[in-house]
């Protein structure tokens, strides 16, 4: 895609390593970076998306204008040469970003992102906007380490292509290898409100082995490493983050429409990694 980066701005002073890593992603991608502020809304607002400087003279929101200045400074100081915007709308955080992130190459938030100004839901913002994204979602969070590989998780041959494309790409733009850990015992093939048939070992290999050759075919400057840890799948994802600059996910479906959760590996990812995570919607 050739959108620009997407990221939510929230003013807080850890808001602003979450600009840099958006600054840096809009660099690689070659694209540009859409700082978007998401405010409140006031008494007698009109619909979703309506520009909030409209209502600086009654709403309070002059405030959000200096945080767009701090973000714009932090972003072009990580990456003078991108091209940056700036949007400041009203709503509720997780309808705001994911309305633009359906043209975005990618959108970026913290771990435990405020909630905007005036807004009244509670909980994490990347909690509830995972569970509805369609397109790449970039969760930072964690201690990344600079020079580790990219880490994907294959955890089911339903999302197992459009994260591995992702992560190829990922690897190709940092010049880093790419690490796929295998997890066992955890996969399904299950379409939903259909019936559930049990992927075997065979299948998945299968269906790793294909993927990634294809895929090193277009990447060969990637050096791709495979592991099938033992024990604890999860567990051993979590522990592998640790030495990674970022770690990808694939999740099946658009969950937010139909209200299911996001998988346990998407889940853990959020919740237990130990580096950003992006969350491919496959």
């Amino acid at each position: 895609m050739s959108g620009p980066v997407v990221v939510g701005v929230d003013g807080s002073r850890s808001n602003l390593a979450v600009v840099e890593v958006a600054a840096q992603a809009a660099e690689r991608l070659g694209v540009d970076l859409e700082l978007t502020q998401v405010v409140g809304w006031p008494a007698g607002a009109g619909r979703f998306g309506v520009p909030s400087w409209e209502m600086d003279g009654t709403g309070g929101y002059a405030s959000a204008r200096g945080v767009l200045d701090q973000a714009e400074r932090q972003a072009h100081r990580t990456a003078p040469h991108v091209r940056i915007s700036r949007e400041v709308l009203v709503g509720e955080p997780e309808n705001v970003l994911e309305g633009e992130s359906r043209t975005a190459s990618l959108t970026v938030v913290g771990a435990d992102g405020a909630q905007g100004y005036g807004t009244s839901r509670k909980g994490s913002l990347a909690g509830r906007l995972s569970a509805r994204m369609s397109g790449p979602l970039l969760v930072v969070r964690g201690r990344p380490n600079p020079v580790g590989p990219v880490l994907l998780a294959v955890h089911g041959t339903s999302t197992l292509r459009g994260a591995a494309e992702f992560a190829f790409a990922e690897a190709s733009a940092r010049g880093v290898d790419l690490v796929a850990v295998q997890l066992r015992n955890i996969s399904a093939a299950r379409p939903y409100g259909g019936s559930a048939r049990a992927v075997t070992a065979d299948e998945e290999d299968a269906a790793l082995t294909g993927a990634l050759a294809e895929l090193h075919a277009r990447y060969p400057d990637v050096t791709l490493r495979c592991r099938r840890p033992r024990g604890r799948s999860r567990r051993a994802l979590v522990e592998a983050s640790a030495d990674s600059q970022l770690l990808v996910v694939g999740a099946r479906g658009r969950f937010g429409f139909v209200g299911l959760p996001l998988d346990p590996v998407c889940q853990t990812a959020l919740r237990e990694a130990d580096c950003p995570v992006a969350l491919v919607h496959c």
